[in-house]
């Protein structure tokens, strides 16, 4: 196979919090090396992605800002283009809103003004949020986005929930399913990738530590799948899961492998 492009997860896959994951810098070097091009796709929904470039460098590795997509801006990328009119009152930490006011997005504070109430990882999610949301969104004529459907992240010290959790959440109470959740494995997260790789997806492979994402996003847009085991995923849950990868790696370090053709 001659693979052009790589997709690459970032928690689980290259990073710990701000410690690197062992194999990393081999990985990286090896997709260098093969000469492909790089983009670094997180389901992080709170940063920018100059805040990766510094978290990169606090690892290790030279990263810029521009081989760098995020659920943040995946999200403002959909807003953009499929609901550039939408007020949005946002269930979501700071960093979210920041993204999108400076995309342009018309962000509202009092969600009786909203059309569009879009959910997300909020550390300060309660009870009360669950009520409102139960209210806003029993008028049909309010979407419901999520940012991405991540259950648990892989933290520094332990597994915290996700966006996927509080979406859950208020999918559970409002009776109510997301109208789209965006962030890996969307259609917009995969056309962003693609535009900085300048590929194919028959030329791109992708590697992560998740199958309902990462994996997900190359099955199903015709990519290559590598799954390492340094993140989320253990082996029973691989064994039960209707999607399956490619190739299986302990790390990004082996990925030289695929890129060879040496892999089984």
């Amino acid at each position: 196979m001659n693979y052009r492009g790589a997709i690459l997860d970032v928690d689980g896959t290259v990073v710990r919090g701000d410690e690197p994951i062992a194999g990393a810098g081999d990985g990286l070097s090896a997709i260098e090396s093969a000469g492909l091009g790089r983009v670094f796709v997180s389901n992080n929904p709170t940063k920018r992605p100059t805040a990766y470039e510094e978290r990169f460098a606090r690892a290790g590795f030279e990263v810029d800002e521009t081989e760098v997509v995020t659920a943040g801006t995946v999200t403002a990328r959909y807003f953009a283009e499929e609901r550039p009119d939408a007020a949005v009152y946002v269930v979501g930490e700071g960093g979210l809103v920041e993204i999108l006011d400076e995309a342009g997005v018309s962000v509202v504070e009092d969600a009786d003004d909203a059309d569009v109430y879009l959910v997300s990882i909020d550390r300060s999610f309660d009870y009360d949020t669950l009520c409102d949301a139960l209210d806003i969104l029993a008028d049909d004529g309010v979407a419901f986005v999520g940012t991405d459907p991540d259950m648990v992240i892989p933290g520094a010290e332990r597994d915290v929930p996700g966006s996927g959790a509080v979406i859950n959440a208020v999918a559970g109470v409002s009776e109510r399913e997301p109208d789209a959740v965006l962030g890996k494995p969307s259609e917009t997260a995969r056309t962003m990738a693609l535009e900085r790789l300048g590929t194919d997806p028959e030329e791109t492979v992708v590697v992560g530590d998740r199958l309902d994402t990462d994996i997900a996003l190359g099955e199903r847009f015709g990519m290559t799948t590598v799954l390492v085991r340094t993140g989320i995923t253990d082996e029973e849950t691989l064994s039960r899961s209707s999607i399956e990868p490619d190739y299986v790696l302990d790390s990004l370090g082996d990925i030289g492998r695929v890129l060879d053709g040496s892999a089984n």
